[in-house]
């Protein structure tokens, strides 16, 4: 065990690694001596602790991009701060200071013969968080596999390691349904064959990677791969051979999947690369292929995207859809925003966003995708863009839409 009293004082921050880079081990250690630390600041991403909700001492600051897996519960409780930002600021705020980086706690693979060790499918943040954080402690997860572009960290460069055989946590590929078979017909529709595709994570996601198996030659940049990108390589949809950057490679931040994507993951053609590599606008630019498809809670019928607020709770978790709907709207080929037509019995198409918060610009939606069609947007006007948009909403929901409109141009 590590005593964390040794290295930190109170009121330093602490960020650690997510998904299934997250060093669980690591992060119950450090929880379990918090009351005797004094108040810290504690960031990170996606995470399936469910101690967080628990053992947050007094004063402690819990600090995320997003309410995401266990970090709902901190919401739900009014512990958790989310910072609302672009997946693509986060190395910039890191270099900044402004979220928590004076120690870091990574999941990293065993040393090779040089003593190097590999950040291996959790390269991600934290890669850029690295170059500005003093304090290193590790993970030295005997299960984590090498990746070849992934950084390599020497043992010198750690404060204190623990060593350990488990499992990386796996999240096998969400159950699809029919609806969600549907709305990806219409999306891999919009994909041609040889395009760079990014696509969103969740049920959606899995159906519109289940739904391209007969496409070819596909190219993939996203923020994370999951068990769909590797059934497409499988069936030979994806190998990136006409990508205009990394070509031949799936470029990522981190896996998340099954522990048979873990296990072939080393023998795939994936660069993980840092966050200011997959996100970077400057990276995007150069994709001219590039297909974005993102999903949404809410959509006006202008296109404006609700993605941070779920039945009146704010989880933020912007994530990188505007740093790719942009891209693919502006200098690549187009983007594309998913949803389900209703939610809850409501509809999701509204008239207004229900909190009135705008996640991704109507500008930057070429198309916007429901069970029942497509509604391309792009150069079109308000006045076109609403009669569209309330074709592709559930029916028993148009006219009420309808008649929102002809209210809206009579005030």
């Amino acid at each position: 065990m590590i005593d964390f009293g040794r290295y930190l004082k109170p009121g330093m921050g602490v960020w650690w690694g997510q998904a299934a880079a997250e060093p669980r081990p690591l992060v119950d250690q450090l929880l379990a001596q918090a009351p005797t630390l004094g108040p810290l600041q504690l960031f990170t991403g996606l995470s399936w602790n469910d101690q967080l909700a628990k053992q947050i001492s007094p004063g402690t600051r819990m600090i995320s991009y997003g309410g995401l897996g266990a970090l709902r519960k901190l919401v739900q409780a009014d512990r958790l701060e989310v910072v609302p930002c672009h997946y693509s600021a986060l190395p910039r705020m890191f270099a900044e200071r402004r979220l928590p980086c004076d120690a870091g706690l990574i999941q990293v693979s065993p040393p090779d013969a040089y003593g190097m060790c590999s950040l291996g499918i959790g390269v991600d943040y934290m890669a850029n968080a690295i170059d500005h954080t003093p304090l290193l402690f590790a993970e030295i997860n005997a299960r984590m596999p090498v990746t070849e572009t992934s950084p390599r960290l020497p043992l010198h460069s750690f404060t204190a390691v623990i060593e350990t055989d488990r499992p990386l946590p796996e999240d096998p590929p969400a159950p699809i349904g029919d609806v969600e078979r549907a709305i990806a017909a219409h999306i891999v529709g919009l994909i041609d064959d040889g395009d760079t595709i990014q696509v969103g994570i969740g049920s959606l996601g899995a159906a519109v990677f289940e739904a391209l198996s007969g496409h070819r030659d596909l190219g993939v940049h996203t923020g994370m791969i999951t068990d769909g990108l590797l059934m497409l390589m499988e069936k030979g949809a994806v190998t990136g051979g006409r990508k205009e950057i990394d070509t031949g490679f799936a470029v990522a931040g981190t896996a998340l999947g099954s522990a048979r994507l873990y296990a072939r993951i080393q023998e795939l053609p994936v660069s993980f690369r840092p966050t200011s590599y997959t996100h970077s606008p400057r990276v995007l630019a150069e994709l001219a292929s590039l297909v974005a498809v993102n999903f949404a809670i809410e959509v006006d019928l202008t296109g404006q995207v609700g993605a941070e607020v779920s039945r009146g709770t704010y989880l933020g978790a912007v994530g990188g859809q505007v740093d790719f709907a942009r891209a693919a709207a502006l200098t690549g080929k187009r983007s594309i925003i998913a949803l389900r037509s209703t939610v809850g019995g409501r509809s999701s198409i509204k008239f207004a966003l229900d909190e009135g918060v705008v996640t991704t610009a109507r500008a930057d939606v070429d198309c916007v995708v429901t069970e029942y069609g497509v509604a391309h947007l792009r150069g079109q006007s308000l006045a076109e863009r609403r009669r569209r948009m309330i074709r592709i909403a559930a029916p028993q929901f148009r006219e009420e839409l309808e008649r929102a409109v002809r209210l809206a141009n009579a005030s």
